[in-house]
């Protein structure tokens, strides 16, 4: 296998983002993929020490030793080696495994965490010239807090799914089905609500409507076989009621017989327009997709399970056609309005244009925000 000569090692996670970046950079840099996690807990073992404060152990899967002999092969004869991951906790673990496949054969053999000075860690949340130009320039080390945070909710994930996994085979003879973390809990509020549910004791009701027309003094006309009401040039068409008071108290029909002598009095009854109220509303555009937002739109419109919706959105981040799509944030970057409010001006006129840009404020208190809305 031929090695690099002189050139920046740059590792992605997928061959996309790999043929991408090498759209935008030239041949001083050569771009290799990870293609996913290279390293994790083993497959028949547990592989979590829980007597030693449940310190986890790693092992390369069959299927990802050519590839890590490719990256080591790779990074032996670099310059340098940047670490390109995904801009989350899953990326920068990734990034921490692979360094440390490597770092014996990076040039200086400097440690992946405390001094990286062939061995750096950039992000970017859009995969465009001169996003990545930018985090070139600013290399940092790889963040151990997102590595902490990853391998704790694997770790969990390792502790829950692989001692409750072979109970869920025995009690549902269906060996592939799993559980983990999230599942359990989903499973959980499932069964809890079901139960509710089933708890829940029915109370009949009736709801009573009534189609009015205005007849008094008025000229009617016929549109698509309904009478049309017009008085002083206004067009008024019948109109839904809904009986919502008897006297002064809430209307409150229990079965059919006090429903049937309630529409027999309103039937003789007349009936007058009391007052009427008018309001000005304000409607402002949604805010931008969020990851939860973007999953539910995919499923109204699509009816796309948000697996697909996940792996599709991967996939064009990773051609540079949107940010990174797991956000919390509906903030846009200035960079984002910018272009947002240029193509509106040319594209529908400058009466379409916003005198500012619409702020949004994210409601969630437990929001990761470390990234801009998707766009």
């Amino acid at each position: 296998m031929q090695k690099s000569s002189g050139q920046t090692l740059i590792i992605v996670e997928s061959p996309t983002k790999a043929r991408t970046l090498s759209r935008f950079l030239g041949s001083a840099y050569r771009i290799e993929a990870s293609m996913g996690h290279i390293r994790d807990l083993p497959v028949k073992r547990l592989g979590v020490n829980v007597n030693d404060n449940f310190t986890p152990s790693y092992e390369i899967p069959k299927d990802k030793k050519d590839i890590v002999k490719k990256l080591q092969t790779a990074a032996e004869g670099a310059s340098s080696v940047v670490l390109a991951t995904d801009p989350d906790r899953e990326g920068e673990a990734i990034a921490w495994h692979i360094a440390y496949v490597i770092k014996s054969k990076v040039k200086g053999k400097k440690s992946p965490v405390n001094d990286q000075h062939e061995l750096q860690r950039i992000v970017f949340h859009q995969i465009t010239k001169a996003a990545i130009d930018e985090a070139i320039k600013h290399p940092r080390t790889v963040d151990m807090n997102l590595v902490d945070a990853q391998q704790g909710r694997r770790v969990l994930d390792r502790l829950v799914g692989y001692k409750l996994s072979p109970l869920l085979w025995y009690k549902t003879g269906k060996n592939w089905l799993s559980a983990g973390r999230v599942q359990s809990i989903a499973v959980r509020l499932i069964v809890e609500r079901e139960r509710e549910i089933q708890a829940f004791v029915a109370e009949e009701y009736w709801e009573v409507f009534a189609l009015l027309k205005i007849t008094d003094n008025k000229q009617q006309t016929t549109d698509n076989n309904s009478t049309i009401e017009q008085s002083n040039n206004l067009t008024i068409h019948p109109f839904i009621t809904q009986l919502v008071k008897i006297g002064e108290k809430k209307a409150e029909i229990v079965d059919k017989e006090a429903a049937d002598k309630v529409v027999s009095d309103l039937e003789k009854a007349s009936y007058a327009v009391s007052s009427v109220k008018t309001q000005d509303v304000q409607r402002r555009p949604s805010p931008p997709f969020i990851t939860s937002t973007l999953q539910r739109a995919a499923s109204s419109k699509f009816g796309w399970s948000a697996r697909k919706t996940m792996v599709i959105a991967q996939n064009l981040y990773e051609k540079g056609e949107i940010t990174y799509h797991r956000t919390d944030s509906v903030h846009l970057s200035p960079e984002g309005i910018a272009m947002a409010r240029e193509f509106i001006g040319k594209k529908y006129g400058q009466e379409y244009l916003p005198a500012s840009a619409n702020v949004y404020e994210t409601k969630s208190k437990v929001a990761q925000e470390a990234h801009e809305a998707i766009r």
